[in-house]
């Protein structure tokens, strides 16, 4: 199937250049629900529409990606969860908001942990920051006015990416985000790589690597 996607993000993604990690995007579209696979279904079946649209926008994404990685038509079933379950060696994150689905994906001896999200180029509610951002956080904000959307789409990154390592729960709180170093520090002492980009979308992305030197 063909990706659908924004000439523009796509150059901002490209930009993120991070080693051994392959990420793209697809603008979402009507009928995207039809590429989930059967053993997708389990699930994701129950969902509106809309969502299912989405998870297999996301999962279009994913399946062009892991072609490259030597895995074409792959299916991407749901773990207990929620997470996509990736073939051996692999490993990868989806994510969508309601027009735009991501993924990344990266082999498992190049990286150890890995994590995206997506959220639209829009101030986060006033309500929402306070549950989101430490009083730190708040402090070294900067004056750009989707900051507080991207520190949401950071932290959720995080909680993908560390979540298989540890099998924490975590609060917004429990993350402290320093875009400035491109870190996330979770509670229990464990720090990540991030980054991001700002287009008609933002996208966050966490991960650690264990092997920087191989080749791709």
């Amino acid at each position: 199937m063909t990706i659908v996607s924004d000439s523009k993000l796509q150059s901002a993604i490209e930009k993120l250049a991070l080693p051994g990690v392959s990420i793209g995007h697809r603008l979402i579209a009507l009928g995207d629900e039809e590429a989930l696979l059967p053993e997708e279904a389990p699930g994701i079946s129950d969902y509106v529409v809309e969502r299912r649209r989405a998870s297999g926008a996301a999962r279009i994404v994913a399946r062009e990606l892991l072609g490259r990685f030597g895995h074409p038509d792959c299916a991407l079933p749901r773990a207990p969860s929620g997470a996509p379950i990736w073939p051996v060696g692999v490993i990868g994150s989806l994510a969508h908001d309601r027009l735009v689905a991501v993924a990344a994906i990266a082999m498992r001896r190049r990286v150890g942990a890995l994590g995206i999200d997506v959220e639209p180029a829009e101030p986060l509610p006033n309500e929402l920051l306070d549950i989101v951002a430490t009083f730190g956080e708040r402090l070294t904000m900067s004056d750009e006015p989707c900051a507080g959307r991207l520190l949401f789409a950071a932290k959720e990154a995080v909680f993908k990416a560390v979540h298989p390592l540890d099998g924490m729960f975590l609060e917004h709180h429990d993350v402290h985000i320093d875009l400035s170093r491109g870190k996330g520090v979770v509670c229990n002492g464990r720090v990540v790589e991030l980054r991001y980009c700002i287009a008609s979308h933002l996208i966050a992305v966490a991960y650690l690597p264990t092997n920087p030197g191989l080749p791709g």
